[in-house]
């Protein structure tokens, strides 16, 4: 009786991958049973002899549990509550209601920060007469692949193909109404840009997510702000700009220094074409009022022949490299004038506290007084 017992553990544990059926019709597998056990177990066949091995048909199935034996209909009916004895009996009404969701939404196989080419999801299995393999884009490719699209075409006709689309900020308002109640809606801040110095945003709400984002990116090709850059990669002078309670302190930078700023100053800043340049923000970090500030500042800018027909001077600027040599970039239509600027007058700078302490050597570490235990 324990011969039996035995063979049926034995099966029980080893009916594991690939089955081969052995003489006298026993089945074990080859993956956990070596030569001499199967042997063993067949008495009829000698050890020199070797079982001859036939495929037996295996279907693998994945591990069933609750998640993946319900539809999505069923497992959000379940979400949502729609049926059962308070439904039935008219009662939480008033509570909030859950919305089904489409989770593969605006999902693409294989689209992610990586930028990995699947062969049959993202890019063709065959090319050129050769199987794909698993890849990843390069840098630049992988910008492309990430640009938004461009705005819808006008009512004339026109087109923006060299503009870009950026995201700045998603996020859910209500409205409390008489008739509705508390009504959801979807507000999104969207930038629209070229590069090459026009820049605009625009603020889209409806009531989903993929039409306000539509309705955002349209308005903003209609509010354009063309903004002047020195060398086409920096400001012309340092810039402070506020709007409401957020200060924004721009700074000119030589090129190579890259973007040091926000990250939502970085993003319309690739944008506008702006490649170096460095912003403190102050105050309120609030994204529309980041938004509006940077534009405003950027707009009210004083470019060199500005300045130059303001003063009726000619504008130089000193660099590191030309030593004490001064470099022309500005000049007056009509010529400069004869009389130079009084040096008695004072110049409107503001200067920043924390700056000016800096600067002085006055400003110290936050943790400088701060008492240290010695153990």
């Amino acid at each position: 009786m324990a011969a039996p017992l035995w063979m049926s553990s034995v099966l029980r544990i080893t009916l594991r991958g690939p089955i081969l059926v052995l003489a006298g019709g026993r089945q074990l597998s080859h993956l956990t049973r070596p030569a001499a056990t199967c042997w063993a177990l067949n008495p009829t066949a000698t050890p020199t002899t070797t079982p001859t091995a036939t495929p037996f048909p295996v279907q693998q199935v994945r591990h069933g549990s609750f998640f993946n034996k319900l539809t999505a209909d069923e497992l959000w009916r379940g979400v949502m509550a729609e049926t059962g004895a308070g439904a039935r009996k008219g009662r939480g009404k008033r509570t909030k209601r859950k919305v089904k969701k489409d989770l593969n939404r605006g999902q693409r196989f294989g689209e992610g920060r990586g930028g990995f080419l699947w062969p049959g999801l993202n890019s063709p299995v065959m090319q050129s007469g050769t199987a794909q393999r698993i890849s990843q884009r390069d840098a630049v490719l992988q910008e492309e692949a990430s640009v938004w699209a461009p705005p819808d075409p006008g009512p004339k006709g026109e087109t923006y193909e060299d503009f870009d689309s950026r995201v700045i900020e998603v996020k859910n308002v209500f409205n409390m109404t008489a008739k509705e109640g508390r009504k959801r809606v979807v507000s999104c801040l969207v930038a629209v840009g070229n590069g090459n110095g026009a820049a605009g945003f625009a603020v889209g709400k409806a009531a989903d997510r993929t039409t306000a984002l539509r309705k955002a990116k349209n308005r903003a090709i209609h509010y354009l702000y063309f903004i002047e850059r020195y060398n086409t990669h920096t400001i012309y002078h340092d810039i402070s700009s506020t709007f409401k309670r957020t200060t924004l302190r721009m700074k000119k930078q030589n090129r190579g220094y890259g973007l040091r700023c926000h990250r939502a100053i970085i993003t319309m800043c690739k944008l506008i074409g702006i490649e170096d340049m460095y912003t403190k923000v102050s105050g309120s970090t609030n994204l529309l009022n980041i938004t509006r500030a940077l534009f405003q500042g950027l707009a009210n800018q004083e470019t060199h022949s500005k300045l130059a027909e303001k003063k009726q001077l000619h504008v130089v600027e000193f660099q590191g490299e030309r030593g004490p040599l001064p470099l022309l970039v500005a000049s007056p239509t009509g010529g400069a004038r004869p009389n130079p600027e009084p040096q008695d007058e004072i110049p409107d700078t503001k200067l920043d506290w924390g700056e000016v302490r800096a600067a002085q050597g006055m400003k110290r570490s936050a943790w400088a007084n701060v008492k240290r235990t010695v153990w």
